[in-house]
C-alpha cells in the first residue's frame, strides 16, 4: 500500500510540473503589455513572437484600443514570418471590417506582396527560380492587388512601387504564357499554342516578348496552312520595329 502511494505522489507531484511548466507567463498581461512585448519583437525581427503576442492582443481583448491596429500589424508579422497565406486572410479580414481605414492604401500593397511571395520557397533566397515557372495564379492575385491599390489610391506613397512590380509581373506573366505557347507547338497542339499566344498578345501587349510571340504565331499558323494569316503576322512584324504594337481581338 506504501509503495502504491508513493508511487501515484510521484505521478502527482509530475503531473503538476508539467501543468506549471505550461502556464503562460502572458496569462495577466495588460492589452498595453501584450503590443508594447509584440512590438518590440517585431522591431528586433523576432517574427514568431510577435505574432503570438498579436494573436494573444486579438484573442483577449478584440475590442479594445488596439484591435484595429493589431488586425493590421498581425498581417504585416505573418508576412516577415513567411506566413503569407495567413497574412493575405488577417488583411482581407481587416478591409472587409474597415473600410474607411486611412491604411487601406497599405492593406493592398502588402496583400500584393504576400501574394508575390506565396510559392516561393525557403532556398529561393539562395537559388532564384525563374517565377515564370511557378504557379501564375499567385502572381495574378498580386498584380491585381497592386492594380486595386494604384486605381483606388494612385497618390499613395506605396504606388509608385506597385506599379513598377506590376510591370515586372506583367512581363513574367507574359513569359509564362509564351513557354506554355512553344511546349504546345512543340508537340503538335497549334491552335493550343495560338489561344496562347494571342491571350499574350491581347492582355500583355507592352510587354518585351511580343516579337517572340508573333513569330511563333507566324510558325503556327504556318504548320496549319493558314496563308492568310501567315502574310497578316509578316505584316505584323515588319511593321514592329517601326511603332509599338497593340494587338486586339479580331
Amino acid at each position: 500500500m506504501k509503495i502504491i502511494f508513493t508511487l501515484f505522489s510521484i505521478l502527482l507531484l509530475s503531473s503538476c510540473a508539467s501543468i506549471t511548466e505550461e502556464v503562460d507567463p502572458t496569462a495577466n498581461w495588460t492589452a498595453e503589455e501584450l503590443y508594447e512585448h509584440a512590438k518590440q519583437a517585431l522591431y528586433l525581427g523576432n517574427f514568431e513572437e510577435a505574432t503570438d503576442y498579436f494573436e494573444s492582443l486579438e484573442a483577449r481583448y478584440p475590442f479594445g484600443k488596439y484591435a484595429i491596429q493589431t488586425q493590421l500589424e498581425i498581417a504585416y508579422a505573418y508576412y516577415k514570418n513567411d506566413e503569407p497565406v495567413s497574412a493575405i486572410a488577417a488583411l482581407q479580414r481587416f478591409i472587409r471590417f474597415n473600410p474607411e481605414n486611412k491604411h487601406l492604401d497599405y492593406a493592398y500593397y502588402l496583400i500584393g506582396l504576400a501574394n508575390y511571395r506565396k510559392g516561393r520557397g525557403v532556398l529561393d533566397a539562395y537559388l532564384p527560380r525563374d517565377f515564370s515557372d511557378i504557379d501564375q495564379n499567385h502572381l495574378i492575385n498580386a498584380f491585381n492587388a497592386f492594380k486595386k491599390l494604384v486605381t483606388l489610391y494612385p497618390k499613395s506613397k506605396y504606388s509608385n512601387d506597385a506599379r513598377l512590380r506590376m510591370i515586372y509581373l506583367r512581363n513574367k506573366l507574359a513569359e509564362s504564357e509564351l513557354k506554355i505557347a512553344k511546349y504546345y507547338s512543340r508537340r503538335g497542339a497549334h491552335l493550343a499554342s495560338i489561344n496562347r499566344l494571342r491571350y499574350l498578345l491581347s492582355n500583355y501587349p507592352s510587354s518585351p516578348f511580343i516579337e517572340d510571340a508573333l513569330k511563333l504565331l507566324k510558325t503556327n499558323y504556318s504548320k496549319i496552312k493558314l496563308k492568310e494569316k501567315v502574310e497578316e503576322i509578316d505584316k505584323l512584324l515588319n511593321n514592329y520595329k517601326k511603332q509599338p504594337i497593340y494587338w486586339r481581338k479580331s
